[in-house]
């Protein structure tokens, strides 16, 4: 298995970041790595969606799982491993949001694949995160 977090606070609050994250087809208009987005249903568990990088890679992705207002995970299946991404929303006290985002590879292949491809898709992951507090709060 191979993993990777990183997590930033905001004065936002989850609900805020909740509504951007739910949009799904705004979020090229935040995330640099996203050119396109073709979402296949609602923000829901089950939905499949594919994101096309600005150099052209598409990946396809499914929703699974979702706490409405906390956490929605979304899985690339790659037949000898899985990429799992949960992004999470844990209120503060005296308000404000930590965001966190974690992903993991396992499978057969994880061991192989995740300390080359792991690094390559959590690279933006602190670019991304700031794009989204900034998109909250503003």
């Amino acid at each position: 298995m191979w993993e990777y977090e990183h997590h930033v606070e905001t004065a936002a609050s989850p609900e805020r970041l909740w509504r951007i994250w739910s949009d799904m087809n705004a979020w090229p208009q935040w995330n640099d790595g996203i050119a396109k987005m073709e979402v296949e249903g609602p923000f829901e568990v089950g939905t499949s969606f594919t994101m096309t990088s600005p150099e052209g890679e598409a990946i396809s992705m499914r929703l699974v799982e979702i706490v409405s207002g906390r956490v929605f995970t979304d899985e690339m299946d790659a037949g000898d491993f899985l990429v799992t991404t949960r992004h999470r929303l844990d209120p503060l006290p005296g308000g404000g949001t930590r965001v966190t985002y974690r992903t993991e590879i396992t499978g057969a292949a994880a061991d192989q694949v995740g300390p080359e491809l792991g690094p390559q898709i959590t690279a933006d992951f602190p670019d991304v995160l700031a794009a989204l507090v900034r998109r909250a709060e503003g």
